[in-house]
């Protein structure tokens, strides 16, 4: 099998993102407020917005199953407080299971979660559960900057995100790191901050110790781990500075990487520094970058066409980017697989 570990609901019915508006309209004048029942999307729609972008281009690329989340820049957790962010997301993620349910060769759920700036991440718990528990999520979003590019949160080692880690760590669910829209004029929502949190998720793990009281706990970093392989000497040496273990105990027992990198150059580079037992399939898509790579032809997202192009990947290995990390990293996903005969 080839599973894409990273795509998001980026094609969703015209009328989430209606409700969405009315919802941000009625922070303002509640008498605009929507209702989660005024919500009306029905399995033809979502057929309809599937069949024609995420399946067909899963078709055309050649991948299998799609681990499918909420569209991470809709996220947007720095918008109202707790309750705006706990009905989104219930939304978001009940569309998502959908998904799975209509097609459910193709599709398997992760959840958003309704995160919010200076609210206590405990009440996340709530959703994470159902998500599991209901939906058969396998993996959740966890966002380490709910505020929208102003970091306003405590880094991922501190206890403060220990609720979710302590749930993480009871279903054997991985979580990705990925952050939503920036709020922030600075930083380019998918240019600048997705790829800042990235890098700075991986420091963040090197400066703790979190995997000492988490030995279970696996978290995907995307898009390539940001900055992290291309410096990967700087952070041996910041590790080695602040008195940390090397990186392959430190770090590498628990921390992985996709492989949402949109040139050969930097596959390249990520396969030659990070271990390929800790490297992921993943393309992304339908999302950040969109367009046709006019040296190549070929979509930037099409990032199976570098893993094939690879002449540093055996055969052996490319699969096990392909399907055989993905199902040791997610075993609530393998069981699933299993329990079909795959």
């Amino acid at each position: 099998m080839i599973i894409d570990i990273h795509g998001h609901y980026t094609t969703a019915p015209a009328a989430l993102g209606a409700w969405r508006d009315l919802q941000i309209a009625g922070l303002k004048d509640p008498s605009k407020a929507p209702k989660a029942s005024e919500l009306k999307i029905s399995d033809d729609d979502i057929r309809e917005t599937i069949e024609t972008n995420q399946l067909k281009l899963m078709k055309q690329r050649g991948s299998d199953l799609t681990i499918f989340s909420p569209r991470a820049s809709f996220m947007a957790h720095h918008i109202g407080d707790f309750e705006t962010s706990s009905t989104w997301a219930a939304i978001c993620n009940e569309l998502c299971f959908r998904v799975s349910q209509l097609f459910p060769e193709h599709f398997i759920p992760a959840a958003m979660l309704p995160q919010s700036p200076g609210v206590d991440p405990a009440t996340c718990i709530p959703e994470l559960v159902k998500c599991v528990e209901q939906y058969g999520n396998v993996a959740i979003n966890l966002n380490p900057d709910p505020s929208g590019g102003h970091w306003t949160s405590p880094p991922l080692y501190d206890r403060h995100w220990y609720p979710i880690y302590e749930k993480m760590a009871e279903y054997d669910i991985p979580a990705m790191v990925h952050v939503s829209t920036s709020c922030n004029a600075c930083f380019h929502t998918t240019g600048a901050h997705y790829i800042n949190a990235d890098t700075t998720a991986i420091m963040q793990l090197i400066q703790g110790d979190l995997f000492k009281d988490f030995p279970t706990l696996k978290f995907i970093v995307p898009h390539g781990g940001g900055a992290a392989p291309y410096h990967w000497g700087r952070y041996r040496g910041l590790a080695q500075e602040l008195k940390k273990p090397l990186l392959a105990d430190h770090l590498l027992k628990n921390v992985f990487f996709d492989t949402c990198v949109y040139h050969q150059p930097g596959i390249d580079l990520l396969t030659k520094v990070i271990p390929v037992d800790n490297i992921l399939f993943a393309s992304e898509m339908i999302g950040a970058v969109r367009g046709i790579d006019p040296e190549t032809g070929f979509n930037y997202d099409d990032t199976r066409r570098y893993i094939e192009a690879s002449t540093l990947l055996s055969p052996e290995q490319k699969q096990q980017i392909y399907e055989g990390n993905a199902r040791r990293v997610y075993p609530r996903l393998d069981q699933a697989l299993k329990a079909k005969g795959l």
